[in-house]
């Protein structure tokens, strides 16, 4: 009977423990939860602290300049303190992504205007051109200057596009690594974005927007649609469809990823030779300007001296 009364004991109280750490148990993974999805909230809101002071470190910087200051107030003259979209999206491509860069691209391209004006009035007024010439020099002038923005604009934008295009390969092979090994796609973006500052920081810093835009609430198709407006780069856009057809029918992250590198490796190779085959056509140009003129000099130069020499001056 005593035996039995032990047993008895020691299996209520197990009935007992065998719940409590179960509760504990669910209690742990549920504070370990919510913790780690604290840690990303605020890890958002630093972010986003982060760059709301950077933000108002450029104004404090724009205030301290004087010329800048100038440029703003221009440009929102002459704007009314608009700017088109397709404005912003050729500045942001570009990268100026301060929300005064309209602005003070407006102003700028207005200071060249009224530059070029002053300029060429100064030099061409104490001329003895006629005054229509003199107008129309002076306007055209002012008018160069005027455009000289646009083609810095339109320069550093497809700069930084060639940047993107060039190293995106590299980045979605470190990316198929990744998720080859198991990790998610989105801790995988975070690494490659990482490893691939030091060689690319225009594509490192669009993978920490995309990502930061992630952790906001959008999807990752949209914001990497977002990532391919703000750089210019379809091939992202690509990608992005990509991503969604994988999300949809369920099929591998990986050999995906591989074969769209694989195809923008053969692209870029077919791109260099389509270049190395426009060269020939580009080079006649210089040469038929600067090279065949001086071999004409050099070869047919002392024969025609002898010719000038044999008719005028022994005639």
């Amino acid at each position: 009977m005593q035996l039995l009364l032990l047993w008895s004991k020691n299996i209520g109280s197990e009935v007992v423990i065998i719940p409590l750490l179960a509760f504990f148990a669910v209690m742990s993974v549920g504070i370990s939860v919510l913790l780690s999805l604290r840690q990303k909230k605020r890890i958002v809101e630093m972010k986003i602290q982060e760059s709301i002071a950077m933000g108002q470190a450029d104004s404090a910087s724009g205030r301290k300049s004087g010329l800048l200051q100038l440029l703003e107030k221009i440009g929102n003259v002459v704007s009314h303190g608009h700017a088109s979209t397709n404005l912003w999206e050729q500045l942001v491509r570009a990268g100026y992504l301060g929300k005064n860069a309209p602005a003070i691209y407006t102003g700028v391209k207005m200071l060249l205007f009224i530059a070029g004006f002053v300029v060429g009035g100064i030099l061409l007024l104490p001329t003895e051109l006629e005054f229509t010439h003199k107008i129309t020099l002076i306007c055209l002038a002012g008018t160069v200057l005027f455009f000289v923005p646009n083609f810095v604009v339109l320069m550093q934008e497809k700069k930084r596009c060639q940047e993107v295009c060039q190293h995106l390969p590299e980045a979605l092979d470190l990316l198929e690594i990744c998720v080859s090994s198991g990790v998610g796609l989105d801790m995988a973006w975070n690494m490659v974005g990482d490893e691939i500052e030091g060689v690319s920081p225009v594509l490192a810093t669009a993978m920490a927007l995309t990502n930061f835009e992630i952790h906001l609430g959008a999807s990752r198709a949209q914001a990497m649609r977002h990532m391919a407006t703000r750089t210019g780069a379809n091939a992202l856009s690509s990608l992005a469809a990509i991503l969604i057809q994988t999300d949809r029918f369920g099929t591998s992250v990986a050999a995906a990823l591989r074969e769209f590198a694989a195809s923008m490796r053969e692209e870029r190779h077919f791109s260099a030779e389509e270049s190395a085959e426009k060269m020939a056509v580009k080079l006649l140009i210089p040469m038929v300007l600067f090279i065949f003129p001086a071999v004409m000099i050099i070869v047919a130069g002392p024969a025609g001296i002898n010719i000038f020499k044999a008719i005028f001056v022994g005639g």
